[in-house]
């Protein structure tokens, strides 16, 4: 890695191809954007294992909502074995129970699948009733390797203010910052010192686009202040 973590959202095999030449450290392996990103296919996985010498993080959601029934969180594990022998550097996952707090038994169950791979709490986090409860939740999970967020449900221009505040609080380390990321929220993310970073709309022009190399590109700078 050269500076700050630079993660992009893949869709397919053209995605993390163009990703990995624009200089992107990593890929958040998803399906259907039009949902929020759900869990993709071990052939894809295993198809970008392939051709992509990029760590692959991959979603573990069955649907657009932050809460699991039991049975999906099965049908989860079962999917976790399966997506790691297709070649899983790690996972993405985080749920919420119907009073809003974390659902930390569904995502310790989780963890315990997955481990002792790294893995990333989503964007839930955001939905939280009482965001600050979650994150003294979230950070005491074991193998925790960021917490995607964007410090507000509409998005990191909304929620900067949480995102200083976490970095204030001793998170700067866990975030990874994304969900509507633009270039000018860099320098203050930089600032508070947040080094991670997550983009997928904004290096393609759509999301029916594929991932544009030179879009990756000017965010390897960015994030790398260069």
């Amino acid at each position: 890695m050269t500076g700050s973590l630079l993660e992009v959202i893949a869709l397919d095999l053209r995605d993390a191809v163009a990703a990995e030449e624009g200089g992107a450290d990593r890929l958040e392996v998803v399906s259907d954007m039009g949902s929020g990103g759900l869990t993709p296919s071990a052939d894809l996985v295993a198809a970008i294992a392939r051709e992509c010498g990029l760590p692959q993080m991959i979603m573990l959601r069955r649907d657009a909502g932050f809460s699991v029934s039991p049975e999906e969180l099965d049908r989860l594990r079962r999917d976790v074995k399966e997506l790691t022998e297709a070649g899983a550097a790690g996972f993405v996952f985080g749920f919420l129970s119907e009073d809003g707090s974390v659902d930390v038994e569904a995502t310790q169950a989780l963890i315990h699948a997955v481990s002792p791979l790294p893995w990333t709490f989503h964007r839930a986090v955001d939905h939280a009733a009482d965001v600050r409860a979650a994150w003294r939740a979230v950070r005491l999970l074991p193998n925790l390797a960021t917490v995607l967020t964007s410090g507000s449900p509409e998005g990191v221009g909304s929620g900067l203010h949480v995102l200083r505040t976490r970095a204030e609080a001793g998170d700067a380390s866990l975030v990874l910052a994304g969900g509507g990321l633009r270039e000018a929220h860099v320098p203050a993310l930089l600032d508070y010192g947040i080094r991670a970073f997550h983009v997928g709309g904004a290096v393609r022009g759509s999301w029916q686009e594929p991932v544009d190399p030179s879009r990756v590109r000017h965010w390897r700078r960015l994030v790398d202040r260069l």
